[in-house]
Parts: C-alpha cells; structure tokens; sequence
C-alpha cells in the first residue's frame, strides 16, 4: 500500500504570501502527495488573554498572547484560492485545516476541498467534529494528548455527523449510538483516518510512543498513520514499518526562521530523504506473502544442498550413510528424500560428487 505523505507547511510561512508559494515548491519537489496548510482568523481561535504554549516561547524566543502570534501567521482567504489554484498546476493536492466554522465552511464551500484535517486540538470540540463529519468530507483526525475513550467519543460525533437525519438532535447518546451503529462503523471505516500524535514541538523521543498505534488500530479498526513532530526522519519512517498508511510531517524553507513550529520541521532536502526512505520502506514490505522472490530464485541452486555420492556407487549397491553425503549445488534431489533412499538398491551408478537421482 503506497503511504499518503501530507508535508505540513502550517504556518512557516510566517503569514508571508511569497514564502507560502515557496513551500508549496518544496512540498512538490521533495514528492509529497499533498501540502497542507493551516485555515483560521486568529480572533475566533484564541482569547485575547490565552498564554502561548511553553514551545512556542523558546521556539520564538518571544512571550505575548497566544492573539498577538497567531494574528500574525494568518493568510487571507484570497491567498488560500491562489495556493490551490498553484497546487493544481502543479499536480500536488491542497489541504488546509480549519480552526474555526468560518474556515470551515470557505475551505467545503469556497475550495471544494473533499479531505479535511482536524487537529489534536479540536478533538474534544465536539461542535466543530459535527460540522466536519456534516461536509461528507473524508476526515484525517490527529489525537495527540488524547486517550482512548476521548478517540472514541470524537468518533461517536463523527459518525453521527456522516449518519444522522436533519431531525436528529446532537447529544453524547446520539453519538455513542451512532458510533455503535452499523452504518456508523461503516462510514467511519471508509472516510476516517486516525493519526498516533505527540503533541509537543519537538517531541522527544522517549514520548514518541509509537506502539500507540497498535492500540489504536486494534481498538477501532480503521486506518491508522502518524503525525510527527520529532526532529529527524526516523521516526516517521520507522511508523511506516509499523503500518501507518498515512505520515503527517511539518517542514520548512530554514529551521532558523523565526516562528513557532520551524524548530521541529524538516528542511526540503530532509523532506525528500525522508519521502524516498518511506518510498523504500513500503517496497520493502512487499506482499507478505512468504516464498522465494524473483532475485532469490537464481541463487536457489548455489545456497541449497542435494544428495551427492560420497564414494564410488555401482547399479545394486545399497545406498546408505558410507556413500551418501549432502552437499551443494542445490539441482538435485533435496536432502529430505535422504531418509527414504536408505537400504535401498542404487538403479545407477554415481562416481564420487555426482548428484543422486533416484
């Protein structure tokens, strides 16, 4: 199965038009299969009072308002139709997520976007899940700081979003009855992705937890991938190996740009490595089925062993452990026969190396 790569530009664009552009550019050449950005009016998203996480001041090297920062990394919505419009050209898919209703409804209605993203975030904001899952939308849902029943009652919402009737009311047990629901399970099967996600700017290693994703997989049975925000490639190659059909992964034109998330991003060249490397991965997994592939077969003959005279051996004479040894090539009779050949009368004569057919 060839893995969805999304490169997460976010916001490293720094909420300059040109170097949004430019992104799109990296994501392309480095073979990502989509670029992503980030949909939001920073008045709807934050209090003018919300403190910025502990990351975002070391990774700014700047304390202010949660307000002040993010008013500064928004794009219009006239710049997000002419990303989209650059992103067909070049043959790469668009996808944004939206922080706020308003995004929301520009990114369906205005975009016609048919994938969405919602971030670790907004798992909880049950409001905002319902609208999504409303769009019909395939979702791609990120759970980082989450546990399973909070997974659980997000895809309650979902499904109840995909399910629902126009006169069904919203409430915990419409979602958990939608969710238990066969058309529930069934639309959350086909339109949902659940990402495994540490939530921290880098993650450090020892949080990264990627056997996570088994729990997941094994607790809902959809698709399951990986949003990264370790430093380095490894990890996310390594969630491949795991499974994940699916790799979130932030990067950036220069690390030491200013701004939030530029510290635990990919630089383009370390994006493309890290594209072929999971490109390689996902040949290397093959079809699981076990049996000798087409450049093991030529070396069949050399690596095995037959059944070879050790002596001289005459028409009648009777084979046994003196004349028979195992050796390569391996064209002969295969050493399992070496049982059934014993005591019996040899019906030709061998010299001592020639391969045994009985």
């Amino acid at each position: 199965m060839r893995t969805l790569i999304i490169a997460e530009a976010g916001v490293n664009h720094n909420g300059n038009e040109s170097l949004a552009f430019k992104l799109v550019d990296a994501a392309y050449e480095a073979g990502a299969d989509i670029v992503k950005f980030q949909t939001f009016k920073a008045s709807k998203l934050v209090t003018a009072n919300a403190k910025q996480a502990v990351y975002q001041i070391k990774n700014t090297q700047k304390e202010e308002s949660q307000l002040a920062m993010l008013s500064r990394l928004e794009l219009s919505f006239e710049v997000h139709i002419e990303l989209i419009k650059y992103c067909n050209k070049l043959g790469i898919e668009f996808l944004s997520t939206a922080f706020d209703s308003d995004s929301l409804k520009f990114l369906v209605n205005e975009l016609k976007l048919k994938k969405l993203k919602i971030p670790s975030g907004d798992l909880t904001n049950a409001p905002l899940l319902l609208e999504h899952a409303q769009t019909g939308c395939d979702l791609i849902v990120s759970t980082g700081m989450a546990t399973l029943a909070e997974i659980e009652t997000a895809l309650g919402v979902i499904a109840f979003g995909y399910t629902a009737k126009s006169k069904d009311k919203p409430g915990r047990q419409a979602f958990e009855k939608a969710y238990i629901s066969e058309l529930g399970q069934k639309k959350l099967k086909e339109k949902v992705t659940v990402l495994h996600c540490t939530t921290e700017y880098p993650a450090p290693v020892e949080d990264i937890n990627l056997n996570a994703m088994d729990t997941i997989a094994n607790a809902f049975k959809l698709n399951i991938g990986y949003s990264d925000h370790s430093t380095g490639i490894y990890i996310p190659v390594a969630a491949v190996a795991r499974g994940a059909t699916t790799i979130e992964k932030h990067f950036t034109l220069d690390k030491d740009m200013e701004g939030p998330d530029h510290k635990a991003s990919l630089e383009p060249e370390e994006l493309k490595n890290m594209i072929g490397a999971i490109r390689k991965i996902e040949l290397a997994l093959g079809d699981g089925i076990k049996g000798p592939r087409p450049s093991e077969i030529k070396n069949k003959y050399v690596g095995r062993k037959s059944l070879v005279a050790s002596k001289q051996i005459g028409i009648g004479d009777v084979l046994c452990d003196e004349n028979i040894d195992i050796k390569r090539p391996g064209n002969g009779m295969n050493p399992i026969h070496y049982w059934e050949l014993l005591n019996k009368a040899s019906t030709k004569s061998y010299e001592v190396g020639d391969l045994i057919f009985e």
